[in-house]
Protein backbone atom coordinates (compact mmCIF):
# COMPACT_ATOMS: atom_id res chain seq x y z
CA UNK A 1 0.00 0.00 0.00
CA UNK A 2 1.42 3.41 -0.94
CA UNK A 3 1.35 6.33 1.40
CA UNK A 4 -0.43 9.56 0.56
CA UNK A 5 1.95 12.52 0.52
CA UNK A 6 1.14 15.28 2.95
CA UNK A 7 1.08 18.64 1.25
CA UNK A 8 1.27 21.69 3.50
CA UNK A 9 -1.83 23.84 3.33
CA UNK A 10 -1.63 27.19 1.61
CA UNK A 11 -1.33 30.18 3.91
CA UNK A 12 -4.94 30.47 5.16
CA UNK A 13 -4.35 33.81 6.84
CA UNK A 14 -4.77 37.01 4.85
CA UNK A 15 -1.74 39.28 4.60
CA UNK A 16 -1.30 41.71 7.46
CA UNK A 17 -2.23 45.23 6.31
CA UNK A 18 0.50 47.86 6.43
CA UNK A 19 0.33 50.87 8.72
CA UNK A 20 -0.60 53.10 5.75
CA UNK A 21 -3.44 50.73 4.78
CA UNK A 22 -4.77 50.80 8.34
CA UNK A 23 -4.64 54.61 8.42
CA UNK A 24 -6.31 54.86 4.98
CA UNK A 25 -9.09 52.52 6.14
CA UNK A 26 -9.61 54.56 9.32
CA UNK A 27 -9.72 57.80 7.31
CA UNK A 28 -12.25 56.32 4.87
CA UNK A 29 -14.45 55.11 7.73
CA UNK A 30 -14.35 58.53 9.38
CA UNK A 31 -15.30 60.27 6.12
CA UNK A 32 -18.15 57.78 5.60
CA UNK A 33 -19.44 58.44 9.11
CA UNK A 34 -19.24 62.19 8.52
CA UNK A 35 -21.10 61.90 5.20
CA UNK A 36 -23.76 59.68 6.79
CA UNK A 37 -24.40 62.33 9.44
CA UNK A 38 -24.61 65.01 6.75
CA UNK A 39 -27.07 62.90 4.75
CA UNK A 40 -29.20 62.36 7.87
CA UNK A 41 -29.17 66.12 8.55
CA UNK A 42 -30.27 66.73 4.97
CA UNK A 43 -33.26 64.44 5.48
CA UNK A 44 -32.09 61.29 3.73
CA UNK A 45 -33.39 58.16 5.37
CA UNK A 46 -36.54 59.75 6.72
CA UNK A 47 -39.79 58.03 5.81
CA UNK A 48 -42.37 59.95 3.87
CA UNK A 49 -45.63 60.80 5.59
CA UNK A 50 -47.74 59.02 2.99
CA UNK A 51 -47.05 55.55 1.65
CA UNK A 52 -44.08 55.11 3.93
CA UNK A 53 -42.63 51.72 4.78
CA UNK A 54 -43.69 51.92 8.40
CA UNK A 55 -41.65 50.81 11.38
CA UNK A 56 -39.49 48.47 9.28
CA UNK A 57 -38.32 51.29 7.07
CA UNK A 58 -37.59 53.44 10.09
CA UNK A 59 -35.47 50.66 11.61
CA UNK A 60 -33.30 50.09 8.54
CA UNK A 61 -33.04 53.62 7.11
CA UNK A 62 -29.79 54.30 8.98
CA UNK A 63 -28.17 51.24 7.36
CA UNK A 64 -29.15 52.55 3.92
CA UNK A 65 -27.73 56.01 4.67
CA UNK A 66 -24.47 54.47 5.96
CA UNK A 67 -24.17 52.28 2.85
CA UNK A 68 -24.77 55.30 0.63
CA UNK A 69 -22.08 57.25 2.48
CA UNK A 70 -19.61 54.36 2.12
CA UNK A 71 -20.28 54.23 -1.63
CA UNK A 72 -19.71 57.98 -1.84
CA UNK A 73 -16.29 57.51 -0.22
CA UNK A 74 -15.44 54.67 -2.64
CA UNK A 75 -16.37 56.98 -5.53
CA UNK A 76 -13.96 59.63 -4.31
CA UNK A 77 -15.89 61.30 -1.52
CA UNK A 78 -15.36 64.94 -0.72
CA UNK A 79 -11.62 64.78 -0.06
CA UNK A 80 -11.93 64.58 3.71
CA UNK A 81 -10.44 61.09 3.83
CA UNK A 82 -7.28 62.26 2.07
CA UNK A 83 -6.87 65.15 4.51
CA UNK A 84 -7.37 62.84 7.50
CA UNK A 85 -4.92 60.30 6.06
CA UNK A 86 -2.27 62.99 5.54
CA UNK A 87 -2.80 64.26 9.08
CA UNK A 88 -2.41 60.74 10.47
CA UNK A 89 0.81 60.26 8.50
CA UNK A 90 2.11 63.56 9.84
CA UNK A 91 2.33 65.03 6.33
CA UNK A 92 2.22 68.75 7.04
CA UNK A 93 2.20 69.94 3.42
CA UNK A 94 -0.94 67.94 2.49
CA UNK A 95 0.55 65.93 -0.35
CA UNK A 96 1.10 62.19 -0.45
Amino acid sequence: MSSIPIVPAANPQPPIPSQDEKMRDAADKLEATFLAEMLKSAGFGKTSETFGGGAGEDQFASFLVQAQAEQMVKAGGIGLSEQIFNALKGDSNGSS
